[in-house]
């Protein structure tokens, strides 16, 4: 008469049978692969880790930035605005060819020739050279923002390019309509549909616009 052997003592036997498998493995691999742990010398300690190389992003790219990235720069003329008392329209004023004309912009400047950056993330619409203005380059931005930077001595890009915010996408240089301004950047913002002074706009956020 066969005895059965009952579930429980089966079970142990899988266990035991489990662990003397797995320390035979140990032994076999301590044998084949000694390894010295006493040995100090044997291994190099470091604190880096794998995110040490990351490069952290910095900035908003949802944010309007400022189109020149050099502190030294001055506003040279003012935009011109409606609601302003009668000194600053006066000085917001330009003249050319016996005409007064409503500055619609904001010209930038500073002895030396500095870099012209796109003010936000956006697509190359227009790159153009007046014989007035000089060449002007038009990108268009999130939230229906275009922003047009004019007066440069070289662009840098070209219809239809894609542009990162901060990227250089010209240099600053001189017009025929102000000629007394000298090394500048003349730089004009729209907000749906509308030319907007844009002072009034750096460091504001298009989902606020």
């Amino acid at each position: 008469m066969k005895r059965k052997i009952r579930k429980e003592v089966k079970y142990g036997l899988y266990v035991v049978g489990f662990i003397a498998l797995f320390g035979l493995i140990y032994s076999i691999e301590k044998t084949l692969f000694p390894v010295t742990f006493n040995n100090k010398d044997n291994f190099e300690y470091v604190s880096k880790t794998i995110f040490d190389d990351v490069i952290p992003v910095v900035g908003d790219v949802d944010v309007i930035k400022r189109p020149y990235l050099d502190e030294d720069i001055k506003v040279l003329k003012g935009f011109y605005d409606y609601q302003d008392d009668s000194e600053n329209q006066e000085k917001s004023l330009i003249y050319s060819e016996n005409t007064y004309i409503q500055n619609s912009g904001v010209s930038y400047g500073k002895k030396d020739v500095f870099d012209v950056v796109s003010i936000l993330d956006g697509t190359v619409i227009g790159v153009k050279e007046d014989n007035l203005l000089g060449k002007i380059i038009e990108i268009r931005h999130s939230n229906d923002v275009i922003s047009v930077y004019q007066s440069l001595s070289e662009v840098n890009y070209k219809l239809n390019d894609n542009v990162m915010q901060g990227a250089v996408i010209g240099k600053s240089g001189m017009s025929s309509l102000s000629p007394e301004l000298n090394n500048h950047l003349h730089f004009e913002l729209f907000v749906k549909g509308i030319n907007v002074n844009p002072e009034n706009y750096y460091d504001k956020k298009l989902a606020d616009l």
